[in-house]
């Protein structure tokens, strides 16, 4: 797809979205009420909370990838323990992540690991190793 056709399809998924932003914006009025010519006399602030827009942002896995540092094993095992955000289909070859949930995640990953709840890996115990064994120290 080139470039002019994105962009007509951007302006045609965007319409249905402007057109409900423009229902909510103020009439021309230049009273010194601004709540008056705001839809069923609720202030800005309460439309805006009430009215979010209506998609969320997904991400596929090149871009989670790049996000989150973990191998695809990793986080598919999280997943299935229902430690990580669930991925879903969009079709039948395009798995996609919420990204907000990601971020979600993200934080809550870090709040926990500056309050040292995670539980860290063990050390391993060099002295099992079969290659390389650890010197014995000097007797002195």
């Amino acid at each position: 797809m080139d470039a002019a056709s994105q962009a007509v399809a951007a302006t045609l998924m965007m319409e249905p979205i402007m057109g409900r932003i423009d229902q909510m914006m103020p009439t021309g009025n230049s009273n010194n009420n601004d709540n008056d010519n705001l839809p069923q006399g609720r202030s800005l602030s309460q439309l805006v909370v009430a009215n979010p827009l209506p998609f969320r942002r997904t991400i596929r896995r090149t871009e989670l990838r790049q996000i989150v540092p973990l191998a695809d094993t990793t986080i598919y095992d999280m997943e299935r323990r229902g430690e990580f955000p669930r991925r879903f289909n969009l079709t039948a070859r395009c798995v996609v992540w919420d990204l907000t949930e990601v971020e979600t995640w993200l934080v809550a990953r870090r709040q926990a690991s500056d309050t040292s709840q995670l539980k860290r890996a063990p050390s391993p115990d060099v002295r099992q190793r079969k290659r390389r064994p650890v010197k014995s120290a000097p007797v002195l």
